[in-house]
């Protein structure tokens, strides 16, 4: 998410140029200003911060126990994708030509939002169950109907943790099909567990199935089925 310190390194000179319009001289020895980008894009965003309710912490301490054994491995996450992981994905779409100061700005939707305002989440996984787990709090921008989360949003977190049990699974894939029931709706500003699972692969394709509950798991508030085609680098998708 776009975190505070976003707003320290943008500064309105850096956004507007000079006050008053003055052109800028034509030599300037000072080094170039450094990119927003390169300063907080790799930062790790799945990590505790002061919009977190104890709900949320409380979740996070739980899994982190998990992990000492080796059996969970928290999964870090970022503003944007990495360069390796980019190139990764470029050899499906070799016809592909993004802009590139579209991409020098683009964010992942999950993250794009001030920190405590929309999307707060850390993932977990555990590579012998093929099983990845997210809690999640969703923040006052993710409103819909007056007090709770607009399903759009609850969908995002559904099809952000189901990906990712695919991609761990199998690498590059992508979304096929994503079949949701809503249930319940979700209280705004709430914590909730996405719980997916890897059912089974057949050939290239990935059965992903995932439900939604509350802290204490006593509440369904949604369940989902996805289809996930693992990419064949033989095969241009443009």
């Amino acid at each position: 998410m776009l975190r505070s310190c976003a707003s320290r390194l943008r500064t309105p000179g850096a956004l507007r140029g000079r006050l008053g319009g003055a052109p800028p001289p034509a030599r300037d020895s000072r080094p170039p200003p450094r990119s927003f980008s390169s300063e907080v894009i790799y930062v790790d965003h799945s990590l505790p911060n002061p919009s977190w309710s104890k709900d949320m912490r409380l979740l996070f301490d739980q899994f982190m126990k998990k992990t000492e054994d080796g059996s969970w491995k928290r999964l870090p996450s970022h503003k944007s994708v990495s360069p390796q992981r980019t190139e990764e994905v470029k050899t499906f779409f070799p016809d592909a030509k993004p802009i590139k100061e579209h991409m020098s700005q683009a964010q992942l939707f999950p993250r794009s939002l001030e920190e405590g305002l929309g999307f707060e989440y850390a993932m977990f996984h555990n590579h012998v169950e093929n099983r990845t787990v997210c809690i999640f709090q969703g923040g006052p921008y993710l409103q819909g109907v007056p007090g709770f989360l607009h399903g759009g949003a609850i969908a995002t977190m559904i099809d952000s943790t189901v990906g990712m049990c695919a991609v761990l699974a199998e690498g590059v894939v992508m979304t096929a099909n994503l079949n949701i029931n809503f249930r319940r709706p979700i209280p705004l500003c709430s914590v909730v567990v996405i719980n997916s699972q890897l059912d089974k692969v057949e050939g290239r394709k990935l059965f992903v199935s995932c439900n939604v509950r509350s802290v204490d798991e006593k509440t369904l508030y949604s369940e989902a089925t996805s289809l996930f085609v693992k990419l064949d680098p033989k095969k241009s998708l443009t």
